[in-house]
């Protein structure tokens, strides 16, 4: 079978197109307040967590997310608008606390691993991690091409499967092992790292909602 480009380049060009709409990195700094509380254990369980939520989120968009779109006749644009919404809320309330999640209201403060449990898929998973700008990337990346060639497209979806596979598993690494360098920093440091990253949380949220408004007036 003649592949256009080597599978190797596919899986290549999946994981650089997602790496900078899921942000492991930066992304692992921002959701770090909503998973304090958790000794080291936990903390690697809730990243298996969220790396797995990720990963379903990524397949499902990968094989059947324009199908469901189109089911349920929501558009990408709304999904940012919706999504912006939901991170700015929360980036202000973090921003508004006296220690950021730490520090919150009483049904808030000192979550416990039940409370964590319950934000691991949303909001960490999605749209935090995998939002509305990820899903745009894979829908882009799997869609079929004119030459309606089977085995070309097939070969393209296994490829951006692994691409997805190694996105998350960055995602683990990351999200687990944060703690340790922002231990380094100090109380002072990790106090300014969760001021910082609430408020890129809300810039991020502006930014996706911004977008989405943008598409809409478009159309």
């Amino acid at each position: 079978m003649q592949l256009d480009f080597p599978f190797l380049q596919l899986v290549f060009t999946g994981f650089i197109s997602l790496f900078p709409a899921v942000n492991p990195v930066g992304s692992a700094f921002i959701v770090d307040p909503l998973l304090s509380g958790l000794n080291h254990t936990e903390r690697k369980a809730a990243s298996k967590r969220i790396a797995f939520y990720c990963f379903l989120i990524c397949t499902v968009s990968i094989f059947i997310g324009t199908y469901i779109m189109e089911l349920f006749g929501i558009s990408i644009p709304i999904v940012q608008v919706a999504g912006g919404i939901m991170i700015c809320r929360m980036g202000w309330q973090l921003l508004t606390t006296d220690d950021g999640i730490k520090k919150g209201n009483k049904e808030t403060a000192q979550p416990d691993r039940g409370d964590v449990e319950n934000l691991l898929f949303y909001p960490v998973s999605f749209p935090m991690t995998t939002g509305a700008g990820t899903i745009s990337v894979l829908l882009t990346l799997s869609a079929h091409g004119e030459d309606n060639d089977i085995s070309k497209h097939l070969v393209k979806l296994v490829a951006l499967f692994v691409a997805v596979l190694l996105i998350c598993l960055l995602i683990y690494i990351c999200y687990a092992n944060t703690p340790r360098l922002i231990k380094r920093l100090g109380p002072r440091g990790e106090q300014i790292v969760n001021k910082l990253s609430a408020f890129l949380v809300f810039c991020i949220g502006m930014q996706i909602a911004t977008a989405g408004i943008r598409a809409l007036l478009r159309t």
